[in-house]
């Protein structure tokens, strides 16, 4: 077996494939900048329980023993551990690079949209595990079964021939991949602009055996191959608190999770797993017993009459669908959104304020912090505070809140008896803590 040294490995896509190649039997070390000297680390701790070898980033961990090295799209020549794998010649992989060697050794079932990925993904692994499948899944976001037994829960490694992957659009990936089936959920605006969307999803759909496509959404329906699914199959949706209801052909599924999305995420998976033999009565079981994945709609729960849900929410249309999800349940909704990227916050401004703005209620408030900025080189001529502006505009209740440490104490009088306190954004790492000392403060 080889042994890989993966630059970067902290980050969601790296730590996934770095896991599964661990449970394939390969070794395993990366570094990354993340790991800090006498720092606490929940992925670094996840990653040596797994018996991953992990420095901080230059620490001298790549040596002549590495076979080949991952890296990221974020990871840039000037890093030691790249120079350091020029000067020994060892060949370097993109993250992609090998995880389209990856499905081209399973059976695989790719996920590719702008929206719904990883609970699509993550329900279609609930459904394979469920029927006996022993299936493997690489994906975007952990899955809380899979975090429970104390893993990242981004990846499982299954004896059986089946691979469930996120096939990711944003940085042009999605081309490299030649699953068995090709699962398509939907196409908006978001990393890229539309004609540069549908160039890759036409080329994701040529690469795939079994091409399924949403016919419920017009871009997506425009490169059906004869395997669509419609929304429309779906009858008596119902939402109590949390959790939706539907009926399939007369099957009855529940899930606990919020939000008509819930719903269509969950039928494009029936669609998938239909597709390979898996019966509707096994992929209701499955989906009742389903636990969700990491910050999507996660809810830890009330405090002091409000309830908070943190979510991973980050394009103009995942934070429309995710405020319309809670509603339901809220008397009021306190959303809370900070953006990820200058360039991208630019490129999305006007989508953003639009989807935003029709989808608060009067009584619903949005609140945003200042850009999480990654590093690198980036052009800061927009603010947060551009979009909170825009909003009023439009009639809005919008606040901007630059530090987001002071966002509880600034909020607090505009809370009242059953309102839920939604926390949006992507990216950045400390997201999950952040959630946790919000809720510590309510």
């Amino acid at each position: 077996m080889a042994h890989y040294f993966f630059i970067g490995i902290a980050g969601t896509g790296m730590s996934a494939i770095a896991q599964y190649m661990k449970a394939a039997g390969h070794r395993i070390s990366g570094s990354d900048r993340q790991f800090l000297s006498g720092e606490s680390n929940e992925t670094l701790t996840a990653l040596r329980a797994q018996g991953i070898e992990c420095f901080p980033q230059g620490a001298g961990g790549l040596t002549a023993s590495v076979d080949v090295v991952v890296v990221s799209t974020a990871i840039e020549n000037t890093v030691p551990e790249v120079q350091v794998a020029q000067h020994l010649g060892k060949p370097i992989l993109r993250r992609s690079e090998l995880l389209a060697q990856i499905v081209a050794s399973k059976k695989t079932i790719a996920v590719g949209g702008t929206s719904g990925k990883s609970t699509t993904a993550a329900m279609i692994y609930e459904m394979l595990h469920h029927a006996g499948h022993q299936p493997s899944v690489i994906t975007g976001a952990g899955l809380t079964r899979l975090t429970r037994e104390g893993l990242i829960g981004n990846a499982a490694y299954g004896e059986g021939a089946w691979l469930v992957i996120e096939a990711d659009e944003s940085d042009g990936s999605i081309v490299n991949y030649h699953p068995e089936v090709g699962l398509l959920l939907n196409v908006d605006k978001d990393h890229q602009d539309i004609d540069a969307l549908m160039a890759l999803f036409e080329t994701f759909a040529s690469h795939s055996r079994n091409f399924i496509t949403n016919l419920s959404h017009p871009l997506s329906a425009s490169l059906s191959t004869g395997s669509p699914f419609d929304f429309s199959v779906a009858e008596d949706f119902d939402q109590q608190g949390t959790a939706v209801q539907f009926s399939v052909d007369g099957v009855t599924f529940r899930i606990q999770s919020p939000g008509r999305h819930t719903m269509e995420n969950a039928l494009a998976a029936i669609a998938a797993a239909r597709s390979i033999g898996i019966s509707l009565e096994q992929c209701a079981d499955a989906l009742q017993s389903y636990e969700g994945i990491y910050r999507r709609h996660q809810i830890y729960g009330e405090r002091n009459g409000i309830v908070l849900i943190d979510d991973y929410a980050h394009n103009p249309v995942k934070c429309a669908r995710s405020i319309e999800a809670c509603q339901p349940f809220s008397k009021k909704l306190i959303a809370w959104f900070q953006p990820h990227g200058y360039g991208p916050t630019r490129f999305l401004r006007n989508d953003f304020v639009q989807e935003i703005a029709q989808a608060l209620r009067p009584q619903d408030e949005i609140w945003m912090s200042e850009i999480y900025y990654a590093g690198g080189t980036a052009v800061k001529d927009i603010s947060s505070a551009d979009l909170i502006n825009d909003l009023k505009s439009r009639g809005a209740n919008a606040f901007f809140v630059a530090n987001r440490d002071e966002l509880i104490q600034q909020m607090r009088p505009h809370f009242e008896p059953g309102t839920t306190l939604l926390l949006m954004g992507a990216r950045d790492p400390s997201l999950a803590e952040f959630a946790k000392e919000v809720f510590k403060k309510l």
